[in-house]
């Protein structure tokens, strides 16, 4: 009686404590919630009100101008946000992370403040990086406005070729209402620090305009902040380079120059659109299948704040960089304090200027701000639950980028475990199966040409997924016989460029607490004399574990021997069996460096040497790239091989993981007229590893066990409703398990 009076109180008061730590969880999640319209337009309003500032429309035509470049949520320090989340004290006050363009000046600079408290600021302060190292001008993002006098160069200088353009192509840009080109900006904008100069690439202005490049590229400098001062350095046409317009057009006009003349342009043609074509033999009069929630959903969204199959966490939309969750849980148990995108590269390889020049950097482009309206039944199932999100990024109030972030719930269509146990005997002992459904949490970035689909994907068993899927268009240059050895051929006149895809994240690993350590694990062969046949001797593999003591000795680098088992524990906190409580990340990549190291560009993406890299947690670290990464890669405000220089100890400490996944895409035919998805999807998996006592799907109730009964007949043993739904199957569960000859 004592005993069980002892268990009650017990898990009486577990359970209090279970409930303690889930409000605590709910309660801190609005600490990494987006900035909302209202926080945004408090922020502009109070920054413009400040004299001393002297701030004016982020979209006034003029460079010369001070003005708001990007307005985004300030994450508070960890220790502060723990204190909220572990204890239950009061959150931290909201921030906002402003960029100001400073060009009204002698000396033009970039200027980042901390401004708050939010929602009603009255206070900024200086936000300075690592180091104290200073932000080139030319380092900024390109604007709308610089877009604007980047056209209207474009115009003068079609004009002058106005003639060649269209004996050439058939199309043009000066003046033009019909049969029109448009235009591609290379990246990074120079070769070297300070420099603003932007290859430009022509195409033609029709659906799908990536991949109709015409064979005319410029290059034009557009460092001074009086667009009539801007120049054109170089014109590329037809393989060929000339230091002017004018020496071109002349040298076109006597004739000294090799001419081309494109394919008369078909409307017909349906090369670069979506528009179906060919044989099918699907039936195309009715849908395919389609997700269904018979009984609704079986997740719950407060706010940012997310809760599925033992999972809690809260997400974001960092309009710079991403897709972010903090504070993931599993049975109110913290496995990670965040896990982020922090940038996302394309580096190319070709013949025409523009291709050799691609290295794109995507937080440059505020990849954030580049998720747009999600498809119900193609991005997203029609079941999600679809959330707006509001960006604040050369502009002069929020935008809303409706239904842009999707969270669903969805089978896999194959069990998450099962197991027929037969008797050998035409029958069998018994049959155990689990359905495998996810939670997804998705958003996309449609990077000019490209698209990426970044999910998040929770299991039921502990497992975390976390996966890139790369469509949308290939960056195309035009077609030149040497072009053959950077890709290959996909239309007449156009070449898809060999390129190779790195997506970085951070994954900040609190494995039940912030003391973790990491080792990595493999076999080696041992040789024994067989014990129960003396004159046999064993070969077999043990297990051979390598303590990563130094942020050195856990950087892995491209292209070395990379351990199977990456394992992450608590060396304080152990199972119910002895060991230590740990995660493992599994990769599903096959990235490779785009640079050798040190040279130019890879200066400003170290990160990109390793697949995983392990350092210890810092405020200071929040990030390994930044937005100003993409126009000076040479010099970089923010370099990740800093992170590890210092080479500090990793034995039981606060750790940070850093991922790299990614890989090569050399185009072809099937390229046409988007990447798809099949077999362009990287990522990696946190997998438990001792964690648990137990696999803790067991918790699910979506388990069917299957015995026969002393007559033989199928005993079904389930805990969910035996018929799931018309809109399903009307037919009960039913299963034979018996198999036979015929």
């Amino acid at each position: 009686m004592q005993l069980s009076l002892m268990l009650i109180v017990a898990s009486l008061t577990t359970e209090v404590a279970m409930s303690r730590l889930r409000e605590w969880a709910h309660h801190g999640a609005s600490m990494f919630a987006d900035l909302s319209p209202q926080e945004l337009h408090a922020v502009k309003e109070y920054l413009h009100s400040l004299s001393e500032l002297g701030l004016t429309s982020a979209r006034d035509k003029s460079l010369k101008k001070n003005s708001i470049l990007l307005i985004e949520l300030q994450v508070p320090r960890k220790h502060e946000a723990l204190h909220a989340l572990d204890r239950g004290q009061a959150k931290p006050p909201r921030q906002a992370r402003v960029v100001v363009q400073y060009a009204n000046q002698a000396e033009p600079n970039i200027t980042e403040y901390i401004v708050g408290p939010l929602p009603f600021p009255d206070s900024y302060q200086l936000k300075t990086f690592k180091g104290n190292k200073p932000l080139r001008f030319e380092s900024r993002p390109i604007s709308s406005a610089e877009y604007m006098h980047v056209d209207e160069i474009l115009a003068k200088i079609s004009k002058k070729v106005n003639k060649i353009l269209y004996e050439s192509t058939g199309f043009t840009y000066w003046n033009c209402t019909d049969r029109c080109l448009t235009f591609s900006d290379i990246a990074p904008r120079g070769l070297e620090p300070g420099e603003r100069r932007t290859w430009i690439m022509l195409q033609k202005f029709v659906e799908g305009y990536f991949i109709h490049p015409v064979g005319f590229e410029v290059l034009i400098n557009h460092k001074d902040l009086d667009p009539e001062k801007w120049f054109v350095e170089k014109v590329w046409y037809n393989g060929q380079y000339f230091d002017s317009v004018e020496e071109f057009v002349e040298k076109y006009e006597k004739g000294e120059i090799s001419k081309v003349k494109l394919p008369d342009h078909d409307d017909k043609d349906l090369f670069s659109t979506y528009i179906p074509r060919g044989r099918s033999n699907t039936h195309t009069n009715i849908h395919g299948p389609k997700l269904v929630e018979p009984q609704g959903h079986r997740y719950r969204i407060d706010g940012n704040f997310v809760e599925y199959a033992g999972w809690s966490f809260a997400f974001r939309v960092r309009s710079s960089a991403g897709l972010q969750i903090f504070d993931l849980r599993f049975n109110n148990e913290r496995i990670a304090y965040e896990i982020s995108l922090q940038e996302a590269i394309a580096f190319y390889s070709g013949d025409t200027p523009a291709a050799m020049q691609t290295k794109y950097i995507d937080a440059g482009w505020a990849m954030g701000t580049s998720g747009y309206e999600l498809a119900p039944g193609i991005d997203c199932p029609e079941i999600a639950t679809f959330l707006d999100k509001y960006h604040f990024y050369d502009t002069d109030k929020p935008v809303r980028h409706m239904n842009s972030l999707c969270i669903f719930e969805m089978t896999t269509a194959s069990p998450l475990r099962r197991h027929f146990n037969s008797n050998f005997k035409g029958s069998y002992n018994f049959f155990g199966g689990l359905e495998n459904h996810v939670l997804v949490v998705r958003t996309t970035s449609t990077v000019y040409n490209y698209d990426y689909i970044w999910d998040f994907v929770f299991y039921q068993n502990g497992v975390m997924e976390t996966r890139v899927s790369a469509t949308g268009y290939i960056h195309a240059t035009f077609f030149t016989e040497n072009g053959l050895n950077y890709g290959n051929r996909v239309y007449s006149y156009v070449l898809g460029n060999i390129h190779t895809h790195l997506v970085h994240y951070k994954v900040d690993l609190d494995i039940a607490g912030r003391s973790n350590s990491f080792e990595s694990v493999e076999l080696k062969y041992v040789n024994f004399t067989n014990p129960w046949s003396p004159r046999h001797t064993i070969k077999q593999s043990m297990l051979h574990r390598t303590q990563r003591e130094t942020e050195r000795s856990a950087a892995f680098r491209f292209g070395k021997k990379f351990p199977r088992y990456l394992h992450f524990y608590n060396p304080n906190e152990r199972n119910k069996w002895g060991h230590h409580k740990g995660y493992r990340i599994q990769f599903n990549s096959h990235g490779h460096s785009v640079l050798p190291r040190g040279w130019r560009e890879e200066n400003g993406i170290p990160w990109s040497r390793y697949p995983l890299a392990v350092t210890l947690h810092k405020d200071s670290e929040a990030s390994s790239s930044t937005i100003y990464t993409q126009n000076d890669p040479w010099e970089p405000v923010v370099s990740f091989e800093d992170y590890i220089r210092n080479n500090e100890n990793i034995v039981n400490q606060d750790l940070v993981a850093w991922v790299t996944v990614g890989f090569l895409h050399i185009p072809h035919s099937e390229d046409i007229p988007n990447t798809a998805t099949p077999g362009n999807a990287v990522g990696f998996f946190l997998r438990p590893f001792n964690f648990f006592n137990e696999d803790p799907s067991l918790s699910s109730r979506s388990t069917v066990i299957v015995r026969p009964d002393q007559e033989g007949k199928p005993k079904v043993q389930r805990w969910t409703p035996e018929v799931i739904g018309h809109c399903v199957s009307s037919k009960a569960f039913f299963y034979n398990g018996t198999y036979s000859g015929v």
